[in-house]
């Protein structure tokens, strides 16, 4: 197998594992408790920046072409989801740890890697749950009732994933190929 369709396949697998982890989840309030971020965590770990950030293109564009693949289904409709923001938020997110654990595979390395990665989700996806929640659907929430929503209840579970992230991803990276 060349490298390409290798790379291919591992792209697949953790868009795959994205989707199985929206479905592994504690709802609360308007958004749940999720396994995304830790699978695009483990994408940009495993694949790099490039491949990393092509697993979770793919994961969201199967999603609004239609494939009930997210946490409240798919659809191109899902876009006026408060949560929509987040979903996007994770392509760059697996760009910045793929690009930030390049050449380390060192656990402090990986969790401020993937500490990076994680607000890099979050600049994307509150912007957007302010804009969905205080524009389309008019609900004139402040920036900290929106911070209480859609981050804070969320940080210690996204500590707990990245911990575990900072712990797999050196064992799980023998799998791996050198190049990435």
């Amino acid at each position: 197998m060349t490298q390409n369709a290798k790379m291919l396949a591992r792209t697949a697998l953790l868009a795959a594992l994205t989707a199985v982890g929206a479905f592994i989840k504690i709802p609360l309030g308007v958004s749940s408790i999720t396994l995304q971020f830790f699978f695009t965590a483990m994408a940009g770990c495993l694949l790099g920046p490039v491949w990393g950030a092509a697993s979770q293109g793919v994961y969201v564009l199967l999603g609004v072409m239609g494939l009930p693949i997210f946490t409240m289904g798919g659809g191109f409709s899902y876009v006026l989801q408060p949560t929509f923001g987040f979903l996007l938020g994770l392509i760059p997110s697996a760009l910045i740890i793929g690009l930030l654990t390049k050449k380390s595979r060192k656990p402090v390395r990986i969790v401020l890697s993937c500490v990076a990665g994680l607000a890099a989700l979050y600049a994307v996806g509150l912007p957007y749950m302010a804009l969905i929640l205080n524009v389309y659907m008019d609900k004139g929430l402040d920036f900290w009732a929106v911070l209480k929503s859609g981050m804070l209840p969320f940080l210690p579970g996204d500590a707990l994933k990245i911990a575990v992230a900072a712990v797999l991803f050196p064992k799980l990276s023998v799998l791996f190929d050198k190049k990435r």
